[in-house]
């Protein structure tokens, strides 16, 4: 990572023109002592490029000014920095220590959005620097052909998921995962990590194997199932989205016959007694 590109710099890819420069603001966002902002990302991109980008401190000070522009960077360790996105200040609001201010993504720079990687060394205390005061101390690394994804699929016995894993892996298109779950069968468990209640459920070639129907679980929180269609309309998408975990029983490859798949399905109700304390009704 140390090894620079001194040839590119930033501005030579996004282009601002002198004067815009004076316009432009970098968030260089740091381990806040709770929480580290590149494991952020990688589970929840917009936690990282609003709540974090957005932030206004207890203090009340602006960080943006309406009108800016402001980049926001994460550190991937060893003076290299990722930019998550590029957004145009359209309102400062009047609030301490929350999101500060209303902003746009400038659409232009989308296509780079988790993928430009920069060198810079910070050496100040400040979490935001003027662009134009360090435009020649941003050196391009690399430029990644996909969104960043530092996450490996680590195996069909040690999946553990929440909504918001599940769904970054479903609409990042995370390589390792996809390859590893789109052409598998599998007997699947959901958890209401909240009541502790089951739901056993099966992918077979007719649901389209596992990767697809997770993705159905994602889309509308329920996959179809009458049990937690109920539930979400009862407590809401958001109660499936913050409480609902999803691992693997067992994972077949694409030539086990979908009947033997049902079979095992059974067997695991059963044996979780999901149908007499959880959301599996037949």
């Amino acid at each position: 990572m140390r090894t620079k590109n001194k040839e590119i710099k930033l501005n030579d890819i996004l282009g601002f023109s002198e004067e815009e420069l004076y316009s432009v603001k970098i968030k260089l966002n740091v381990y806040d002592g709770c929480s580290s902002p590149l494991e952020e990302y990688k589970s929840d991109p917009d936690v990282v490029d609003n709540n974090w980008f957005l932030f206004k401190p207890g203090s009340g000070k602006n960080y943006f000014y309406e009108g800016e522009i402001g980049i926001n960077c994460i550190p991937l360790g060893d003076d290299a920095w990722l930019i998550t996105s590029i957004k145009r200040i359209d309102k400062c609001l009047d609030v301490k220590n929350q999101i500060g201010y209303e902003a746009s993504e400038i659409a232009k720079y989308k296509k780079y959005f988790g993928r430009i990687v920069v060198y810079f060394h910070k050496n100040m205390r400040g979490t935001v620097v003027k662009f134009a005061n360090y435009c020649n101390d941003f050196d391009v690394l690399k430029i990644l052909p996909t969104i960043y994804d530092d996450d490996e699929f680590p195996g069909y016995e040690s999946v553990r998921l929440s909504y918001n894993e599940l769904s970054q892996i479903i609409i990042r298109k995370k390589n390792s995962w996809v390859g590893a779950l789109k052409n598998q069968k599998a007997v699947y468990l959901i958890t209401d990590t909240k009541t502790g209640k089951l739901y056993v459920g099966s992918a077979t070639s007719r649901s389209g194997m596992l990767l697809q129907r997770w993705k159905s679980y994602i889309d509308n929180g329920t996959g179809g199932n009458k049990a937690l269609e109920r539930l979400k309309s009862k407590k809401g998408f958001d109660y499936i989205k913050k409480y609902f975990q999803y691992s693997i029983l067992e994972n077949y490859n694409a030539r086990m016959e979908d009947d033997e798949i049902l079979k095992r399905e059974n067997w695991w109700k059963e044996v979780l007694k999901s149908r007499d304390f959880g959301y599996n009704e037949n």
